[in-house]
């Protein structure tokens, strides 16, 4: 496994394969997406109050993850057996169970080969990096956030939804777009029979390029 990698990763690049030990065994990623989306984030160290609270408020959205057949990983440069004292913590003072895995990089191999370690911001932990993973295994978001700042998970969660709805439904979503709400056909559907066979409950025309019509999911 080659540990630097040779570009920044971008959007539509495979994920990078890897074996990792986690609180929950021995994965091999690309074997362990099976077939489902991933959020795969990374904390700067054990037992950090920031990282404590993202970690209960993500077990707490399992139920969401579900619906979406979506698995969260998380990342730290701790080894194991760190990682299992730290989760008594988490589940003591967030109310809740950690209940997905946490890689142990205690060598830093997957940290660099996803490049989740910023010299800048420090040689020695990770940033706070976010990965959004598809079935096809297909980087489709990345966030990176520093050290001090927490991650607005539901806004992970929104950006997720969006990400499958526009794959299955030929639109995108505007701006602060949540669940529900309107959706923007795309500009390069232009047929009058095609609109109205793809978006049934019609549409609203603002400008030619500007078109919204109700969440199709609803």
């Amino acid at each position: 496994m080659t540990s630097v990698p040779q570009r920044t990763l971008q959007l539509g690049d495979v994920a990078p394969d890897f074996k990792a030990e986690t609180t929950m065994g021995l994965i091999k990623f690309h074997e362990w997406l099976d077939g489902s989306w991933c959020i795969f984030f990374s904390h700067p160290k054990d037992f950090t109050p920031v990282c404590t609270t993202e970690l209960g408020y993500t077990a707490k959205l399992a139920p969401e993850f579900k619906k979406k057949n979506t698995k969260p990983i998380a990342l730290s440069v701790n080894d194991l057996e760190t990682h299992l004292k730290w989760i008594k913590d988490i589940n003591e003072t967030q109310k809740t169970e950690v209940n997905f895995p946490m890689i142990a990089d205690h060598n830093k191999e997957v940290a660099n080969l996803y490049g989740m370690i910023h010299p800048q911001a420090s040689d020695t932990t990770t940033v706070r990096s976010v990965f959004i993973i598809d079935p096809a295994k297909k980087i489709r978001l990345s966030l990176t956030y520093p050290a001090a700042t927490g991650r607005n998970f539901n806004e992970i969660l929104r950006a997720l939804h969006a990400l499958q709805l526009t794959d299955r439904h030929l639109v995108a979503t505007p701006v602060n777009w949540e669940k529900g709400e309107d959706c923007i056909i795309l500009p390069s559907i232009t047929d009058p029979k095609e609109l109205k066979n793809l978006f049934p409950k019609g549409y609203k025309e603002i400008k030619p390029y500007l078109r919204t019509t109700p969440d199709p999911t609803l």
